[in-house]
């Protein structure tokens, strides 16, 4: 079991960003709407905790390591399904499972938010931080998935709204940079299983989406070099962003979002102009320090 710092301090904090309002989510969810969100502990999954919350009619079910914080949260949002479970243990998936059958009966959305990062070359950490990377960033969001997918797909059939999977990757999954090959390994390796299950999901009613962050000011990745610099602070969003764009390509029903937007861009250039793509990032430009981390 990892042992996580306590939270520091953001400042300076991230700029706000604009919202567009033609792609906001508005309240019309409705009842029951039971949303399964991982990694709500802190970060992106504690902001989509409190985004779903909003809809009148959303039922919560929380999903982390840290008990104390599911638990202030859920009573903090009125109430909610706690499930406290390391998701890279063997019997993790099959006891969310059970939970929300017993208790819910019913999910409409399912949030694949919980991940890590440990920053090492490959030369340093070799397969063993390779390996670690994909069992909780790739493996432990897959076997969730199918643990809930008959759930869900029953679900759909008679749904009066979307049922949707939203997995969260990251801006690493199209550009990778030194010292992060690992991380960037099991982003690249979800965002191709999302647009493959896009595919097979489809048929049964299920609509599956991406959502690629890039940095973003959470605990566990506070990004305070590019926060400092007035050049750079830009490129750092908040949590709330990403939460709203998990909402549209769930309940939304969109492909996938890059937050900020804008990071769309760097994915084009590595497409189109690979060798200037590596050449930005090999000298570490957009390199943050960062621990060990867990979300």
């Amino acid at each position: 079991m990892l042992v996580l710092k306590a939270r520091p301090e953001f400042l300076p904090v991230a700029p706000p960003q604009r919202y567009f309002t033609r792609y906001r989510v508005r309240s019309t969810l409705t009842a029951p709407f039971i949303a399964l969100i991982t990694g709500a502990s802190s970060g992106i999954g504690e902001a989509t905790a409190r985004r779903v919350a909003r809809e009148p009619e959303a039922r919560l079910v929380l999903v982390a390591r840290r008990e104390d914080r599911l638990r202030s949260l859920a009573d903090e949002l009125g109430g909610a399904t706690v499930i406290v479970a390391d998701l890279v243990d063997p019997g993790a998936p099959e006891l969310i499972a059970q939970t929300v059958e017993r208790e819910h009966g019913q999910l409409h959305l399912l949030v694949n938010n919980a991940g890590g990062s440990w920053r090492a070359s490959f030369g340093e950490g070799g397969w063993a931080n390779v390996e670690q990377h994909m069992k909780l960033n790739f493996e432990a969001q897959l076997r969730l998935t199918e643990a809930l997918l008959p759930l869900l797909r029953r679900t759909a059939k008679g749904a009066a709204q979307r049922v949707s999977i939203v997995n969260v990757a990251s801006t690493a999954a199209r550009v990778s940079r030194p010292r992060a090959g690992a991380y960037s390994a099991s982003k690249f390796a979800l965002a191709g299983w999302t647009d493959a299950l896009h595919a097979e999901e489809r048929p049964h009613a299920v609509h599956v989406g991406l959502v690629l962050p890039g940095f973003i000011a959470t605990e566990g990745f506070p990004a305070k070099e590019l926060l400092a610099n007035p050049m750079t602070r830009w490129l750092v969003s908040r949590p709330e962003v990403v939460a709203e764009a998990i909402m549209q390509t769930g309940p939304g029903g969109k492909a996938e979002r890059y937050v900020p937007r804008k990071y769309w861009i760097a994915a084009a250039l590595r497409v189109m102009a690979a060798p200037l793509v590596r050449r930005m990032t090999a000298g570490g430009a957009f390199t943050t320090t960062t621990g060990t981390k867990r979300d």
